[in-house]
Protein backbone atom coordinates (compact mmCIF):
# COMPACT_ATOMS: atom_id res chain seq x y z
CA UNK A 1 0.00 0.00 0.00
CA UNK A 2 1.61 3.24 -1.39
CA UNK A 3 0.54 5.93 1.16
CA UNK A 4 2.17 9.49 1.33
CA UNK A 5 3.86 10.82 4.24
CA UNK A 6 2.32 12.68 7.06
CA UNK A 7 2.90 14.41 10.07
CA UNK A 8 2.67 12.14 12.85
CA UNK A 9 0.71 14.49 15.36
CA UNK A 10 -1.79 15.89 12.32
CA UNK A 11 -2.62 12.10 11.10
CA UNK A 12 -2.68 10.57 14.40
CA UNK A 13 -5.26 13.15 15.81
CA UNK A 14 -8.71 11.04 14.27
CA UNK A 15 -12.12 11.45 15.39
CA UNK A 16 -13.58 8.51 16.28
CA UNK A 17 -15.96 7.08 13.15
CA UNK A 18 -19.63 6.57 13.50
CA UNK A 19 -20.14 4.32 10.49
CA UNK A 20 -16.93 2.03 9.70
CA UNK A 21 -16.70 -0.29 12.71
CA UNK A 22 -13.70 -1.91 13.77
CA UNK A 23 -12.07 -4.74 12.35
CA UNK A 24 -10.06 -7.75 13.18
CA UNK A 25 -8.00 -9.41 10.89
CA UNK A 26 -5.71 -12.91 11.13
CA UNK A 27 -2.45 -13.65 9.03
CA UNK A 28 -2.25 -16.87 9.20
CA UNK A 29 1.11 -18.62 9.15
CA UNK A 30 3.25 -15.55 8.21
CA UNK A 31 6.38 -16.98 7.88
CA UNK A 32 9.96 -15.98 9.26
CA UNK A 33 13.01 -16.45 7.59
CA UNK A 34 15.05 -15.62 10.81
CA UNK A 35 13.30 -18.12 13.26
CA UNK A 36 13.00 -20.76 10.22
CA UNK A 37 8.97 -21.20 11.29
CA UNK A 38 5.24 -20.15 10.58
CA UNK A 39 2.82 -18.25 13.40
CA UNK A 40 -0.62 -16.03 13.07
CA UNK A 41 -0.68 -12.35 13.75
CA UNK A 42 -3.85 -11.45 14.46
CA UNK A 43 -4.10 -6.94 13.31
CA UNK A 44 -6.89 -4.83 15.17
CA UNK A 45 -8.04 -1.46 12.85
CA UNK A 46 -9.75 0.69 14.84
CA UNK A 47 -13.43 2.16 14.07
CA UNK A 48 -12.93 4.40 10.96
CA UNK A 49 -9.73 3.19 9.48
CA UNK A 50 -9.22 4.32 6.09
CA UNK A 51 -11.06 7.40 6.33
CA UNK A 52 -9.06 10.08 4.74
CA UNK A 53 -6.05 7.70 4.52
CA UNK A 54 -5.38 9.05 7.88
CA UNK A 55 -2.16 6.91 9.87
CA UNK A 56 -2.24 5.30 13.24
CA UNK A 57 -0.01 4.82 16.32
CA UNK A 58 0.59 1.19 16.34
CA UNK A 59 0.88 -1.22 19.65
CA UNK A 60 2.19 -5.11 19.25
CA UNK A 61 1.39 -7.51 21.65
CA UNK A 62 3.25 -10.39 22.89
CA UNK A 63 1.08 -13.75 22.92
CA UNK A 64 -0.99 -12.42 20.44
CA UNK A 65 -3.91 -15.38 21.04
CA UNK A 66 -4.77 -14.25 23.72
CA UNK A 67 -5.08 -10.48 23.03
CA UNK A 68 -8.62 -10.18 21.18
CA UNK A 69 -10.34 -13.47 21.19
CA UNK A 70 -11.59 -15.41 23.87
CA UNK A 71 -11.98 -18.17 21.58
CA UNK A 72 -8.01 -17.98 20.72
CA UNK A 73 -6.81 -17.06 24.25
CA UNK A 74 -5.36 -19.47 26.75
CA UNK A 75 -8.19 -21.12 29.02
CA UNK A 76 -10.93 -18.91 26.93
CA UNK A 77 -9.68 -15.77 28.70
CA UNK A 78 -9.20 -12.95 26.73
CA UNK A 79 -7.77 -9.14 27.30
CA UNK A 80 -10.73 -8.23 25.02
CA UNK A 81 -8.01 -5.38 24.00
CA UNK A 82 -10.27 -4.22 21.48
CA UNK A 83 -13.43 -3.22 23.06
CA UNK A 84 -11.46 -1.52 25.75
CA UNK A 85 -9.83 0.58 23.14
CA UNK A 86 -13.35 1.15 21.78
CA UNK A 87 -14.51 2.76 25.05
CA UNK A 88 -11.58 5.00 25.08
CA UNK A 89 -11.68 6.64 22.14
CA UNK A 90 -15.33 6.69 22.17
CA UNK A 91 -14.28 8.92 25.52
CA UNK A 92 -11.34 10.41 23.45
CA UNK A 93 -8.58 9.16 26.24
CA UNK A 94 -6.95 7.19 23.29
CA UNK A 95 -5.30 8.05 19.81
CA UNK A 96 -7.41 5.30 17.96
CA UNK A 97 -4.44 2.39 17.89
CA UNK A 98 -3.46 -0.31 15.33
CA UNK A 99 -3.01 -3.57 17.27
CA UNK A 100 -1.09 -6.22 16.41
CA UNK A 101 -1.16 -9.41 18.39
CA UNK A 102 1.41 -11.60 17.69
CA UNK A 103 0.50 -15.28 18.49
CA UNK A 104 3.24 -17.73 20.27
CA UNK A 105 4.47 -20.81 19.27
CA UNK A 106 3.44 -23.10 21.84
CA UNK A 107 6.01 -24.61 23.91
CA UNK A 108 8.61 -23.19 21.69
CA UNK A 109 7.34 -19.73 24.03
CA UNK A 110 9.84 -20.75 26.15
CA UNK A 111 12.10 -20.36 23.78
CA UNK A 112 11.52 -17.50 21.81
CA UNK A 113 11.24 -15.29 25.12
CA UNK A 114 13.63 -16.23 27.32
CA UNK A 115 16.90 -13.62 26.80
CA UNK A 116 19.31 -16.95 27.83
CA UNK A 117 19.59 -20.32 28.17
CA UNK A 118 18.18 -21.22 31.57
CA UNK A 119 16.26 -24.05 33.20
CA UNK A 120 13.05 -23.79 34.57
CA UNK A 121 9.81 -25.68 35.56
CA UNK A 122 7.45 -27.58 33.16
CA UNK A 123 3.50 -27.29 33.15
CA UNK A 124 3.79 -30.94 35.00
CA UNK A 125 6.62 -29.98 37.31
CA UNK A 126 9.07 -31.71 34.50
CA UNK A 127 12.46 -29.77 34.43
CA UNK A 128 12.92 -28.27 30.95
CA UNK A 129 15.34 -25.87 29.21
CA UNK A 130 15.44 -22.72 26.86
CA UNK A 131 17.33 -22.15 24.46
CA UNK A 132 17.43 -18.29 24.88
CA UNK A 133 15.89 -16.88 21.27
CA UNK A 134 14.37 -13.92 22.09
CA UNK A 135 17.37 -12.13 20.56
CA UNK A 136 16.57 -13.73 17.50
CA UNK A 137 12.97 -13.45 17.99
CA UNK A 138 13.58 -9.65 18.89
CA UNK A 139 14.86 -9.37 15.15
CA UNK A 140 11.86 -11.02 13.60
CA UNK A 141 9.65 -8.60 15.25
CA UNK A 142 11.50 -5.73 14.35
CA UNK A 143 13.25 -6.81 10.74
CA UNK A 144 10.29 -8.62 9.39
CA UNK A 145 7.27 -8.31 11.10
CA UNK A 146 7.20 -4.82 11.65
CA UNK A 147 7.71 -3.35 7.62
CA UNK A 148 5.30 -5.72 6.96
CA UNK A 149 2.93 -3.96 9.23
CA UNK A 150 4.18 -0.78 7.90
CA UNK A 151 3.68 -1.43 4.11
CA UNK A 152 0.23 -3.15 4.62
CA UNK A 153 -1.51 -0.90 6.81
CA UNK A 154 -2.46 2.99 7.82
CA UNK A 155 0.50 3.36 10.34
CA UNK A 156 2.69 5.75 12.24
CA UNK A 157 6.33 4.21 11.64
CA UNK A 158 8.26 6.27 14.04
CA UNK A 159 9.10 4.98 17.36
CA UNK A 160 6.95 7.80 19.19
CA UNK A 161 4.23 6.05 17.90
CA UNK A 162 5.58 2.30 18.15
CA UNK A 163 4.33 0.63 21.10
CA UNK A 164 5.38 -2.64 22.81
CA UNK A 165 3.51 -4.99 25.14
CA UNK A 166 4.02 -8.31 26.92
CA UNK A 167 2.93 -9.91 29.76
CA UNK A 168 4.97 -12.23 32.13
CA UNK A 169 7.56 -14.13 29.83
CA UNK A 170 6.21 -11.68 27.10
CA UNK A 171 6.77 -8.98 29.33
CA UNK A 172 10.72 -9.94 30.03
CA UNK A 173 11.01 -10.21 25.82
CA UNK A 174 9.58 -7.24 25.22
CA UNK A 175 11.81 -5.56 28.06
CA UNK A 176 14.74 -6.85 26.24
CA UNK A 177 13.52 -5.77 22.92
CA UNK A 178 13.88 -2.59 23.86
CA UNK A 179 17.41 -2.82 24.87
CA UNK A 180 18.58 -4.50 22.04
CA UNK A 181 16.36 -2.16 19.28
CA UNK A 182 16.23 0.97 21.15
CA UNK A 183 15.43 2.97 18.39
CA UNK A 184 12.39 1.13 17.02
CA UNK A 185 9.79 1.50 20.17
CA UNK A 186 9.03 5.01 21.84
CA UNK A 187 7.58 3.05 24.74
CA UNK A 188 6.86 -0.34 26.32
CA UNK A 189 4.70 -1.92 28.99
CA UNK A 190 5.76 -5.19 30.81
CA UNK A 191 3.16 -6.52 32.73
CA UNK A 192 4.22 -8.85 35.67
CA UNK A 193 6.90 -9.37 33.51
CA UNK A 194 9.02 -12.87 34.85
CA UNK A 195 11.81 -10.83 37.09
CA UNK A 196 12.77 -14.36 38.16
CA UNK A 197 14.35 -15.59 34.97
CA UNK A 198 17.89 -16.70 35.06
CA UNK A 199 18.58 -15.81 38.88
CA UNK A 200 17.20 -12.60 37.94
CA UNK A 201 19.39 -12.01 34.88
CA UNK A 202 17.41 -8.75 34.00
CA UNK A 203 18.51 -6.78 37.20
CA UNK A 204 22.11 -7.25 36.08
CA UNK A 205 21.62 -6.25 32.25
CA UNK A 206 19.57 -2.67 33.32
CA UNK A 207 21.65 -2.75 36.25
CA UNK A 208 24.77 -1.87 34.04
CA UNK A 209 23.11 0.26 31.73
CA UNK A 210 25.86 3.39 30.71
CA UNK A 211 22.99 5.10 28.52
CA UNK A 212 19.51 4.20 28.96
CA UNK A 213 16.82 3.96 25.53
CA UNK A 214 15.09 7.14 24.79
CA UNK A 215 11.93 4.80 25.74
CA UNK A 216 9.03 5.38 27.87
CA UNK A 217 8.34 2.29 30.84
CA UNK A 218 5.01 0.71 31.81
CA UNK A 219 5.89 -1.73 34.79
CA UNK A 220 3.49 -3.18 36.87
CA UNK A 221 2.47 -6.58 38.86
CA UNK A 222 -0.29 -7.70 41.13
CA UNK A 223 0.34 -8.15 45.01
CA UNK A 224 -1.26 -12.06 44.95
CA UNK A 225 1.63 -13.03 42.31
CA UNK A 226 4.52 -15.17 43.19
CA UNK A 227 7.57 -12.90 43.87
CA UNK A 228 5.71 -9.74 43.47
CA UNK A 229 8.32 -7.93 45.53
CA UNK A 230 10.51 -8.30 42.97
CA UNK A 231 9.23 -5.54 41.11
CA UNK A 232 9.66 -2.53 43.40
CA UNK A 233 12.98 -3.53 43.42
CA UNK A 234 13.41 -3.57 39.27
CA UNK A 235 11.42 -0.16 39.41
CA UNK A 236 14.11 0.98 41.34
CA UNK A 237 17.17 -0.31 39.33
CA UNK A 238 14.99 1.44 36.66
CA UNK A 239 15.25 4.51 38.34
CA UNK A 240 18.61 4.32 38.95
CA UNK A 241 19.47 3.41 35.09
CA UNK A 242 18.18 7.00 34.26
CA UNK A 243 14.03 6.37 33.99
CA UNK A 244 12.48 9.31 36.19
CA UNK A 245 9.12 7.48 37.96
CA UNK A 246 6.08 9.66 36.75
CA UNK A 247 7.59 11.20 33.89
CA UNK A 248 9.12 8.47 31.62
CA UNK A 249 8.70 5.60 33.74
CA UNK A 250 5.46 4.69 34.97
CA UNK A 251 5.15 1.93 38.03
CA UNK A 252 1.56 0.37 39.11
CA UNK A 253 0.79 -2.17 41.82
CA UNK A 254 -2.25 -3.76 41.87
CA UNK A 255 -4.17 -4.99 45.31
CA UNK A 256 -4.87 -8.27 45.04
CA UNK A 257 -4.19 -9.25 41.21
CA UNK A 258 -2.97 -12.34 40.51
CA UNK A 259 -0.89 -13.89 37.57
CA UNK A 260 -3.70 -14.18 35.18
CA UNK A 261 -5.15 -13.52 31.68
CA UNK A 262 -7.88 -12.06 33.56
CA UNK A 263 -6.09 -9.67 35.58
CA UNK A 264 -4.11 -8.32 32.78
CA UNK A 265 -7.23 -7.64 31.10
CA UNK A 266 -8.65 -5.59 33.95
CA UNK A 267 -5.82 -3.23 33.40
CA UNK A 268 -5.04 -3.68 29.75
CA UNK A 269 -7.04 0.39 29.38
CA UNK A 270 -4.42 1.69 31.46
CA UNK A 271 -1.71 0.53 29.67
CA UNK A 272 -3.60 1.92 26.73
CA UNK A 273 -4.00 5.60 28.02
CA UNK A 274 -0.36 5.35 28.73
CA UNK A 275 1.12 4.15 25.23
CA UNK A 276 -1.42 5.86 23.08
CA UNK A 277 -3.20 8.88 25.39
CA UNK A 278 -4.39 11.69 23.60
CA UNK A 279 -1.72 13.82 25.69
CA UNK A 280 1.08 11.44 25.25
CA UNK A 281 0.77 11.23 21.59
CA UNK A 282 0.88 15.01 21.04
CA UNK A 283 3.90 15.71 23.99
CA UNK A 284 6.51 17.02 22.94
CA UNK A 285 9.54 14.74 21.88
CA UNK A 286 11.22 13.21 24.83
CA UNK A 287 13.94 14.59 26.90
CA UNK A 288 17.96 13.83 25.92
CA UNK A 289 19.10 10.81 27.73
CA UNK A 290 20.97 11.36 30.24
CA UNK A 291 24.79 9.58 30.88
CA UNK A 292 25.68 7.76 34.39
Amino acid sequence: MSVPPADPLRSAAVRPHRGRPAQLRLHERFHSRGLRGCRDIAVWLPPGYGRARRRHPVVYFQDGQNIFDPVTAFLGQSWLAGARAEELIRRGAITPPIMVGIYNTGFNRMNEYAPTRAEFTGWDGEKCRSTGDAKRYAKFVVAELKPFIDARYLTLPGPRTTSLVGSSMGGLVSLYTMLWHPRTFGAVAALSPSLWWDNRVVFQDFGRLLRRPETRLWLDTGTAEPGWEAAPLFRDTLITAGWTLGDDLAYREYPGAEHTEKAWAARIGDVLEFLVGRETISASPPKPRRER
